[in-house]
This record gives structure tokens, C-alpha cells and sequence, in this order.
């Protein structure tokens, strides 16, 4: 079984986990965009995401023999390692209970904003636990100057939230008035609402649907608006950040409760019983953060939240507009978090919390994808740069913290 152990092979596991983990955010706010319903996009991105897991163990958690101290993945499932089974369930829930919540938070706070904040209050909790539960393998004088830097970035994303949706509101009431006075305004022309559930296409396969209206004008917010599947205009700034900062918490236990299920710190196992490896764990984890998803989500078809359309089962299975793209989010997000676990089981947990500066590139995608933050105001442009400024140096100052587990 190939294990990674050396602190330069940790790193290598913590950029590559960083680059997927803030890809998979955007390839879900593109499908809530352009109409898919939330309940449909995450069962698909469910599926895809345990697969990644068991992709994961019957590769590597199986590669060369099986030993006493590190027993390949298919020889643990038969062992006595219950306690440490269920850590790896309660992380694997509390993360499921995340990824849920900011799937919501994505429509009413934006991308960037709401991988901001919950990175940041996952990184402040999350890296405190794992850093005392890793009997401080890492160096705390350089771990908390990073931690440092993400709390600051939970205040600058607020900010950048706060001053944006001010510049939209801003947009839209001119625009209003122009209509008013018979005023003309750019890049305003007829719009049909795209229906992901009615079969057609969607714009995501022929690459239509925002070229009507120009990224950051009021009428590109306005037809935005009709094609999404969650309706915010017009909502309250706070019910996004509530939702996000809930996804946050959820986020910062699930990273804590895989360092228990692994290394078995409050010693739980019996006597003779191996440590649950990092594959095996992660199997766990998926599972049921897969049984958790499908639950919710099944209910959520029928009994919708925050004024998302009403579905069904049946009107899921033969909702194939966008499906690809939500089973690729799912597989982006499994290998991402089974590099970091990789990476965090070698150079401390509390370390690998370094690829939640996932914003890097998650901002990358929303702005280049869906037009956030253009045609704002100078003032949400520099707390926007000075955000990622905090995120650039917490991630080279927690990957420089970096230990090496015995």
C-alpha cells in the first residue's frame, strides 16, 4: 500500500487537492445559474463523489502486500475498527451538511464570498483541533500567522459581500429610473427564461446563455435572475451569510474528525487493532456523507427549501441537461479531499488545512466564469485584492508550518 510520507510529497498532494477543491464549487454555481435545481446537481455530484473514494481504496488503499501495522483496504473492512468507523461517518456527515448548505449559499452570496468565509472559519476552528490533536507536529509560531491571515479574510469576504451587492443594488435601481425617463440601456435585449427541467438546451452545451448581456450590467443581474433555479433578487444580504457561516462550522469538525478516525488519538481501538488507514477512512467517510446527501436531497425533491421549484424522482432521472457537469463536480471534489487527507496524514492535519485557500481559485472561476465583481465599485475591487492578498500569504505560511507525523 503506497503511503505518503515525505513532507516535499505532501506539499505536491496539497496543491493538486487545492486546484480541485476550488474548481468543483464553480462547476455546481454554473449549473444553478443557467436553471439545473439544486436537488437534482447534488444527487448526481453524490454518486460521483463515493465513486472517487472507492476508486481511491481499490487503487492505492490495495497496492503491494497487506501487513499487521498497514493492512491493505480490503483486509481493514474485516477488522474490530469500529470506534475509529464512526469518526470517519461524523465527518463524513458534518461535511455532507456543508457541501448541502453552500450549494444554497452559492445563489444568495456568490461564490467567491461564500468559499471565502466558510474556508476561513473552517481553517480558524478546523486547524486549532487538528493542531493540538496532532500533538503539535507542526510549528505553531508559523501555523498561527497563518490561521491569522484567514480570520482576516472571514471580515474582508463579509466586506466584499456587503459592497457588491451595494453596487448591484446601485445598478439596478439606475436601471429601473433609465427605463422610466425612456432612456435605452446597453446591452438590454429580449431574454427567454432557459428551463433545465423541460429537456431543450440549456446554453451549457451550446454556450449562448449570457452572451445577451454585457458581465456586471444590470441587465446581465436581470436575465441572470430568470434563468437560475434559486431567486435572489430582491433578498435580504443576511439569510446568504447565515447559510455560509453554518456551511463553516460544518466544514471545520469534518477535517478533526478524520485525524481521530485515523490516528486514534483518545485511543479507542483495542489493543492490536491497526490504525484505520487514510484509504479505508475516506471509504467510510463517503459512505456517509453519501447516505446523508441522498436522504436530504431525496426529501428536498418533494419538500423544497428557500423557494426552490418543486421536483421529483422521476422528473431527476430523466433530467440529463447539465448531468455531466454535476457528475465531474463530484469526482473533482472526491479526489480533492482524499489528497488532502493524503497530505495531512504525513505533514499534519493542521497543515493540509492550507488547501482551504481554495478562493484562489475559486474567485478565479467566478470571475472569469460568471461575471463577479464586474463593473463595481473601487472599493469592493480593493477589499476583493486584499482578500485574496490574506489568502496568498495563509497558504504559503501553513504550508511552511508543516511537520512530519512519526
Amino acid at each position: 500500500m503506497y503511503m505518503v510520507e515525505s513532507k516535499d510529497g505532501a506539499i505536491v498532494c496539497m496543491l493538486l487537492s487545492l486546484l480541485l477543491l476550488g474548481t468543483w464549487p464553480a462547476l455546481l454555481t454554473l449549473l444553478e445559474r443557467r436553471g439545473r435545481l439544486p436537488q437534482h446537481t447534488y444527487l448526481d455530484y453524490t454518486i460521483t463523489n463515493l465513486l472517487a473514494a472507492v476508486i481511491i481504496a481499490l487503487t492505492i488503499g490495495q497496492f503491494g502486500p497487506s501487513t499487521p501495522e498497514r493492512p491493505n483496504f480490503l483486509t481493514q473492512l474485516s477488522q474490530d475498527n469500529w470506534p475509529s468507523v464512526l469518526f470517519a461517518m461524523a465527518g463524513g456527515m458534518v461535511l455532507s451538511l456543508g457541501n448541502l448548505s453552500t450549494q444554497y449559499a452559492f445563489a444568495f452570496a456568490g461564490l467567491s464570498v461564500t468559499v471565502v468565509v466558510s474556508s476561513s472559519i473552517t481553517v480558524v476552528i478546523g486547524t486549532i483541533l487538528n493542531y493540538y490533536l496532532d500533538d503539535k507536529i507542526n510549528k505553531a509560531e508559523v501555523l498561527f500567522p497563518g490561521v491569522a491571515c484567514f480570520l482576516v479574510a472571514v471580515f474582508l469576504g463579509s466586506a466584499v459581500h456587503s459592497s457588491n451587492n451595494a453596487d448591484n443594488k446601485t445598478k439596478l435601481d439606475n436601471y429601473s429610473n433609465d427605463c422610466k425617463d425612456g432612456v435605452r440601456t446597453d446591452g438590454v435585449t429580449s431574454f427567454k427564461p432557459t428551463d433545465f427541467n423541460q429537456g431543450g438546451t440549456n446554453g451549457l452545451e451550446d454556450g449562448d446563455a449570457s452572451e445577451k448581456a454585457k458581465f456586471g450590467t444590470a441587465a446581465f443581474l436581470i436575465e441572470l435572475e430568470n434563468t437560475r433555479s434559486i431567486k435572489v433578487l430582491g433578498k435580504g444580504t443576511l439569510i446568504g451569510l447565515i447559510i455560509t457561516f453554518f456551511a463553516g462550522i460544518c466544514f471545520s469538525m469534518f477535517s478533526p474528525a478524520f485525524n481521530l478516525a485515523t490516528n486514534d488519538q483518545w485511543h479507542t481501538l483495542k489493543d492490536g487493532v491497526p490504525h484505520l488507514t487514510v484509504y479505508t477512512a475516506f471509504f467510510y467517510f463517503s459512505c456517509f456523507c453519501f447516505i446523508i446527501a441522498m436522504v436530504l436531497n431525496l426529501t428536498f425533491l418533494y419538500y423544497p427549501i428557500l423557494n426552490a421549484p418543486k421536483s421529483s424522482f422521476t422528473a431527476y432521472l430523466n433530467d440529463w441537461n447539465g448531468r455531466g457537469w454535476a457528475l465531474l463536480a463530484g469526482l473533482v471534489c472526491g479526489f480533492g479531499n482524499g489528497l488532502q487527507f493524503m497530505g495531512g496524514q504525513a505533514a499534519g492535519y493542521a497543515a493540509a488545512d492550507a488547501v482551504q485557500a481554495l478562493p484562489l481559485v475559486s474567485t478565479f472561476w467566478g470571475v472569469m466564469l460568471f461575471g463577479e465583481y464586474r463593473r463595481s465599485s473601487r472599493k469592493t475591487y480593493t477589499l476583493l485584492a486584499g482578500m485574496l492578498l490574506m489568502f496568498t500569504a495563509a497558504v504559503a505560511i501553513l504550508m511552511a508550518s508543516s511537520g512530519h507525523r512519526k
